[in-house]
């Protein structure tokens, strides 16, 4: 129980890096939509670039939060992202095969990271469904890359596009939720452990 809470107040202390994180998914997912022709070695690149910010924005939201119980769940999934971004950026000539199976394996941890906090949270806010069903998106796109590493490069990069828009969305609803939840917590109106479901 103790840790719940904890992570509960953990989240909503780091809520702008959530918005953040949308932020770059989104970004992400439109240059994916509007250069559809780029080549395998610019994604991977691009990926990479995206995983490293994605990776910093959640060592950040970690370190302000350290100390914390919880707070190493942001650590980890940090430490992925920077990893596999700068796998992806050292070598950006790796097979498509590769690329995909890269892609869907960060999709399925990440979703499980999300759906295992979101459960977490869900008797202290009412926000985390925000966070599950952006886990249960990453998971099945996860899925699908693996179970079809075949797929045309074209069709991945449009798959990616709309993974990251509905995660990016998702991200930024958690995070306006938090917000809010932090920002009522910070008047002084409730305690923090009583107000994370208003």
């Amino acid at each position: 129980m103790r840790l719940n809470v904890a992570l509960a107040i953990v989240m909503a202390r780091a809520w702008w890096t959530f918005i953040l994180r949308g932020v770059i998914a989104i970004l992400f997912g439109l240059v994916c939509l509007l250069f559809p022709p780029l080549a395998i070695i610019g994604l991977a690149t691009l990926f990479g670039f995206w995983l490293i910010m994605d990776g910093v924005s959640g060592l950040t939201g970690a370190w302000s939060a350290r100390g914390s119980g919880g707070w190493w769940i942001s650590l980890l999934e940090g430490i992925a992202g920077l990893v596999a971004g700068f796998l992806a950026i050292v070598w950006p000539v790796i097979t498509v095969f590769v690329l995909v199976l890269l892609v869907g394996a960060w999709a399925v941890l990440t979703g499980v990271f999300e759906i295992w906090t979101a459960i977490r949270l869900r008797e202290h806010i009412k926000g985390e469904l925000f966070m599950a069903i952006a886990g249960v998106i990453s998971i099945l796109f996860g899925l699908y890359v693996i179970i079809f590493p075949r797929a045309g490069i074209l069709s991945v990069l449009w798959l990616i596009a709309v993974f990251a828009l509905a995660f990016g969305v998702t991200l930024i609803a958690l995070g306006w939720r938090l917000r809010g939840i932090y920002e009522q917590a910070k008047r002084g109106n409730e305690y923090v452990e009583r107000g994370m479901r208003p």
